[in-house]
């Protein structure tokens, strides 16, 4: 088993040393792979810290943890890393499975073939694509962004300056008279006025 190890103001000992191989060969299980290991183990004002770094074919895997002892994190961090191979290993064998499918272009998509036109002679083929009505995302990231919202009424021109001052494509104000609007710069640059109900 090929281990670097690194010691950051920290003196690697037997007993880590045994830790750090037993939990490799639990992953070396899981993956049926040979790959380079680099361990770092590091101590930064009382807090003990792993990184374990594994490099399988398709790229590398890391494992970081840190606890009050160097047992428990390299503990953390093999738990981390065998979590991470095991989905590793799931996502390399649904792509294997799927390697025998040919590249299409119109992946998703139905193709339907027509004709239009008045009378068959004069009849023109035409491709219609049919798209999937909802389209597949992965994770949606939230972020709570108080710099879009005007917090005192204002005109339709102070919130197109402030929103090209903030540099905001959406921009939420109210106008004087207390109705809610939105201000949305399209791809094209120009700014689009949105009423709320």
């Amino acid at each position: 088993m090929n281990v670097e190890y690194t010691g950051r103001q920290y003196e690697i000992t037997p007993a880590i040393r045994k830790e750090v191989e037993t939990g490799l060969n639990k992953i070396r299980k899981i993956l049926s792979d040979k790959f380079e290991t680099k361990v770092i183990l590091a101590v930064e004002k009382h807090r003990h810290k792993a990184e374990i770094t594994i490099s399988p074919r398709n790229g590398p895997i890391v494992g970081l943890a840190q606890a009050g002892d160097m047992k428990s994190a390299v503990n953390q961090a093999l738990e981390h890393l065998e979590k991470q191979a095991v989905k590793y290993k799931t996502r390399w064998r649904t792509k294997k499975r799927q390697a025998g499918r040919k590249f299409n272009g119109n992946a998703g998509q139905e193709e339907l073939q027509t004709a239009v036109g008045i009378s068959e002679d004069t009849a023109v083929p035409i491709v219609v694509h049919k798209f999937p009505a909802v389209a597949k995302t992965t994770e949606v990231h939230l972020v709570h962004s108080d710099d879009a919202v005007a917090l005192r009424p204002m005109t339709l021109e102070e919130a197109i300056k402030e929103a090209h001052f903030r540099d905001r494509d959406v921009f939420v104000f109210r106008d004087p008279k207390g109705k809610v609007m939105v201000l949305h710069r399209t791809r094209d640059g120009k700014m689009e006025l949105i009423e709320a109900p």
